[in-house]
């Protein structure tokens, strides 16, 4: 049930300019043996961010929902995996729906390292009052006092253990954005002056990062400063609207509403009927081998004119880049719930090149040649914990969790790796992200433009699967839980009956209202807080960091080799 893993050989390797290489690792020097029934931790992990030692998983690409079991004890099926693994849309050429019907692992892989899902931290948890908790999470460990960017102060003068390549200074990503939000969803900073950074709703992926899980989520993201400049390189917020309705209209491949616009400024025919005039939306109609062609705006037009900056449908623009903030959950006064102000986590994502239809296809191609040729083989992940790592399809990623104190730090080389198998080699994901791709529309809450902080999840309509069938109504029938390890006993009791039957009136209200499914009690926020903490103490985050009490009993410590998931053909929604 993994994702299929991009691995490029040699033929296509030099078609990508940021190629992953596959790994050696000798299969048959690897135990099968059962993971130790022991799962204490030390405290705390030591954490080492200087090499790329593994500690304690080779394969920590693979996500510990992988490692799920989805036959029930009445033996009724589960599939949480058709989220995922299903036929991807050009350019995205993984097909990987054949995984919901097996499990394809590794000989090493097959045994689950994520030995943080086995352990029982009901007596931790119970040390942590409710009010400490509380306390806790609502401290930031981002911005200080003084409106300042802790980390970033940090960064500045890089400690020597941070510093890969002992050079005196910081050489990855320095967070600068103060998630302060205007009225169009615009980060600004103190200076008053527009940081890049534009905040957008999104109706948040099935399973793990629903808060009902444990953590709150946002994304946002930056396009290239060409791509906000004028034609003269001066900064205008027009032109980084209409470039960013643009790249939404390309990611979307839907016509994308926006203010009204006089084409003649910018010589751009947006609304595509073929003159310039006064146009309310911008139009997708891309098709170039049919000579239909789109533009950017302002400068960006300029550099693409002249083949330094790209556009095509289902590809960001090389230069984009997001960030993604992973906190804990707060509760309203009213007894609702919000973003936490503390940061679990900070990820940030950079496309650093281009790759066209045909190269993405011959990565694509390359892959199903590997795993016909090297069934049993490793992938290998490049890169460091300050320059972070690549996926090998234009893309690096890169993050900071919490140390042992709560300040945010770089993640080690293995807590990276982490994040690169769900971001590349995936039927879902269009150019290995989630989140920008199911944007809420126009007909939103300024169209869409905003941060969770500002408007929350209560209100905002159930998504559609293309076919016209409700996506989380189709999630919470294939899984019969919230999550892939179906713990998640609080949204079981509120949708279905004892008899395992769908409550309707529940799914009616969810249509209407995703907060409805998506947010958990202030009880279960809570103790999901705690549990997390626990982790955060024991710094034991490459042995999992999915936030549970009870040990998880859904999931294989060790994959029978040739186990079906049981079922019989994969639910793909086109």
């Amino acid at each position: 049930m993994t994702m299929k893993h991009i691995s490029l050989l040699s033929f296509t390797s030099t078609l990508i300019t940021a190629t992953l290489l596959t790994g050696c690792n000798d299969a048959n020097n690897v135990s099968s043996s059962s993971p130790t029934k022991d799962y204490s931790i030390a405290h705390p992990v030591t954490v080492n961010l200087l090499n790329r030692h593994i500690v304690n998983n080779d394969a920590a690409y693979i996500p510990a929902q992988c490692y799920t079991k989805t036959a029930g004890k009445d033996d009724k099926i589960h599939n949480p995996c058709f989220s995922c693994h299903t036929e991807g849309l050009a350019p995205n050429y993984i097909n990987d729906s054949a995984f919901q019907m097996e499990y394809d692992f590794r000989t090493y892989s097959r045994t689950n390292r994520w030995s943080n899902l086995f352990k029982d931290r009901s007596v931790d948890v119970a040390k942590i009052s409710d009010a400490e908790i509380l306390n806790y999470v609502r401290t930031s460990n981002y911005i200080n006092e003084k409106d300042e960017i802790t980390l970033a102060n940090r960064l500045a003068k890089v400690p020597e253990q941070w510093d890969v390549n002992q050079d005196g200074k910081w050489n990855g990503y320095t967070p600068d954005s103060y998630f302060n939000f205007d009225q169009e969803g615009f980060d600004v900073a103190p200076d008053q002056q527009d940081t890049g950074w534009r905040a957008f709703a999104y109706a948040p992926f099935f399973g793990t990062f629903w808060p009902t899980n444990g953590s709150t989520n946002d994304v946002i993201i930056r396009l290239p400063e060409t791509m906000r400049q004028d034609d003269s390189g001066n900064y205008s917020r027009q032109i980084y609207k209409l470039n960013l309705a643009i790249v939404e209209a390309m990611i979307t491949r839907k016509n994308i509403a926006i203010s009204n616009t006089d084409e003649k400024r910018y010589q751009v025919d947006l609304n595509r009927n073929g003159v310039l005039d006064n146009s309310t939306a911008v139009i997708y109609n891309w098709a170039p081998t049919e000579g239909k062609q789109m533009s950017y705006v302002g400068m960006a037009k300029t550099l693409q004119q002249q083949n330094k900056l790209h556009l095509a449908a289902g590809l960001y623009p090389e230069g984009t880049e997001f960030l993604h903030s992973v906190r804990y959950i707060d509760q309203k006064e009213n007894g609702g719930i919000q973003l936490a102000d503390r940061l679990k986590e900070l990820r940030y994502a950079k496309k650093t090149s281009w790759n066209k239809y045909s190269q993405l296809y011959n990565a694509a191609m390359g892959e199903e040649f590997e795993s016909t040729q090297f069934p049993d083989r490793l992938r290998r992940v490049i890169g460091n914990s300050e320059e972070g790592v690549i996926n090998g399809l234009g893309w690096t990623y890169q993050g900071f969790i919490e140390d042992q104190n709560g300040n945010l730090r770089p993640q080690s080389f293995e807590e990276s790796m982490y994040c690169i198998g769900c971001h590349s080699g995936l039927g879902a994901t269009t150019d290995s992200s989630f989140a920008f791709a199911r944007k809420l529309g126009s007909e939103q809450h300024q169209a869409g433009w905003f941060h969770w902080t500002q408007r929350g999840l209560h209100g905002v309509p159930e998504p559609k699967f293309p076919d016209g069938s409700w996506q989380y109504t189709e999630y919470l029938l294939q899984n019969h839980s919230a999550n892939e390890f179906r713990n998640n006993e609080e949204v079981i009791a509120k949708f279905f009956n004892a008899d395992g039957s769908v409550k309707n009136a529940e799914i009616d209200i969810l249509h209407n209202d995703i907060g409805h499914l998506l947010l958990p009690s202030p009880e279960r926020a809570l103790t999901l807080n705690k549990a997390y903490k626990v982790i955060v103490d024991e710094q034991s985050y490459i042995y999992g960091r999915d936030a549970h009490v009870k040990p998880v009993t859904t999931s294989w410590d060790i994959v029978p080799i040739d186990e079906k998931t049981g079922i019989k053909s994969p639910v793909i929604h086109n």
